[in-house]
Parts: C-alpha cells; sequence; structure tokens
C-alpha cells in the first residue's frame, strides 16, 4: 500500500520512483481519484439525457439530485469519505435551485461555471501573491502544510507552477462553455460540459503530477513536532531523574 510516510528500506524503489508513487497517492487523495471524476459526471450526464428526451425541467433536475444523493448514500454505507460525494450533492442542488427558480434549464449548469470561473481566478491569483492554492491543497496531504512557503522554495516553485497550470486551463474551460451558455440551447450546452468534465481534469493532474514529482521532497512537519515532542518528554525524564538522584543523595548525607 502506497502512503506518504511508506518506507523504502527494503525496496527496489529508487528514491525517484517512490516520490512519482507518494505524489500519485497524494493526488489521488485530494481529488477523489476514478471514482470521485464518475461521481461529478454522473449527475450532470443524467440531467442532459433526460432533458435531450423529453426536455423536461423538473424530470431532468430531480433525477439529477436523486442520483447525487445516492452516490453519498452509497459512500456512507461503504463508510468511506464524502467529501468528493457531498460536494457534488451541493454543485447539483445550486444547479436544481437556479434552475427551478428561474425556469430556464440552461441555469442548472451557470453554478458550477461560475465556480469553475471563481477558482481558476483563484488559482491564478494565489500564484501571483506568492501563496499558491495548490500548496494550500496539498500540504496537509503531503503533511508538510506550509513549511514550503520558507523552508522548501523547490516545492513552492512546484506548486506555483501547478496552480498557473489549474488556472489557465480552467480558463480556458470557461472561454467555451460560457459562450455556449449564451447563444447555444441546453442541450447543445449540457452535452459539451459534460464532455469537458474530465479531460481538463486529467490535464491538470497529470501536469501537477509532473511538477510535484521533480520536486524536492517534502518536510514532515508532523513527524518533526512527534519528535520536538520525544525529545522534550526526554529531557524532563533526564532532569526529573537528576532530581530524584540530587534529593536521595542530600538524604543519605543527612543519615
Amino acid at each position: 500500500m502506497t502512503s506518504l510516510d511508506k518506507p523504502t528500506e527494503g525496496t527496489d524503489q529508487n528514491p525517484s520512483e517512490d516520490a512519482r508513487a507518494v505524489t500519485e497517492a497524494a493526488l489521488f487523495d485530494a481529488f477523489g481519484g476514478v471514482r470521485g471524476m464518475v461521481e461529478t459526471v454522473v449527475p450532470g450526464l443524467l440531467f442532459v439525457a433526460i432533458f435531450t428526451v423529453d426536455k423536461n425541467l423538473h424530470v431532468s433536475a430531480i433525477a439529477a439530485l436523486v442520483v447525487a444523493l445516492v452516490l453519498v448514500v452509497v459512500r456512507l454505507a461503504m463508510k468511506d469519505t464524502v467529501k468528493h460525494a457531498f460536494s457534488g450533492v451541493f454543485g447539483v442542488a445550486f444547479g436544481v435551485a437556479f434552475a427551478m427558480f428561474t425556469g430556464n434549464a440552461k441555469n442548472f449548469y451557470l453554478p458550477g461555471m461560475l465556480y469553475t470561473l471563481g477558482l481558476a481566478l483563484a488559482y491564478i491569483v494565489t500564484a501571483l501573491a506568492g501563496v499558491p492554492l495548490m500548496g494550500l491543497i496539498l500540504g496537509p496531504v503531503f503533511k508538510e502544510n506550509l513549511s514550503w512557503r520558507t523552508r522548501n522554495p523547490g516545492r513552492k516553485k512546484a506548486y506555483t507552477k501547478a496552480s498557473w497550470a489549474w488556472g489557465l486551463i480552467l480558463l480556458a474551460k470557461c472561454a467555451i462553455l460560457f459562450p455556449l451558455y449564451w447563444w447555444s440551447d441546453t442541450t447543445k450546452l449540457g452535452w459539451v460540459l459534460v464532455a469537458l468534465k474530465i479531460p481538463p481534469f486529467l490535464l491538470a493532474v497529470w501536469l501537477t503530477w509532473v511538477f510535484l514529482a521533480k520536486a524536492p521532497t517534502p518536510i514532515d512537519v508532523f513527524a518533526e513536532m512527534e519528535a520536538e515532542e520525544k525529545a522534550e518528554k526526554e529531557r524532563q525524564a533526564a532532569l526529573a531523574a537528576e532530581g530524584g538522584e540530587a534529593t536521595g543523595g542530600r538524604h543519605r548525607r543527612g543519615a
């Protein structure tokens, strides 16, 4: 099993290969892996498929929301992490609310499109500010928190490159979707959006993997804190032992 603190002794992997494996594990954990991608695509796919057939906004919206809830229930039943499924439910719920309130089926997609645009800008702005969003997302996963900002410039550079990649890819996606939102019909917009769900995501994840696999090893701040706590306990125990010996010596001299 691959983990972020996986020992390398006794394996055939060299440090570079192990770093790549650790990076893959971290990215799968952060972005949900194959299952997370499926949970992201299915509700929107169901919506556009049903709407393409009968043009019924209510049936399409309710079906999408129900399947999103089912995915969460399945996660809960399997005692698996539900963060990706829950994010999907909230996205679908907002889309359903927008579409139902306005009576415009295209508005089912508008909250997700606005979220994508906001996320793209967040990646770019934080990269420009020297606090790349990708580092804030993956730092805790790699157990390095914010140590990359001041103690590991190579990783800060990799996180900055990755944030630029995500920002530009998502902006390109928005550049395709928003004109379709204004000028195309609901069915065409829906199918294009479904088609653009996974490929840009995979490209961004792959570029992140490339940048981070070549970056320096993350500094495990949790291990450092544990080591400091252990050393402090040992110092306290040593001081207590010295104090006990000194007290015992005084008692013996007094006797």
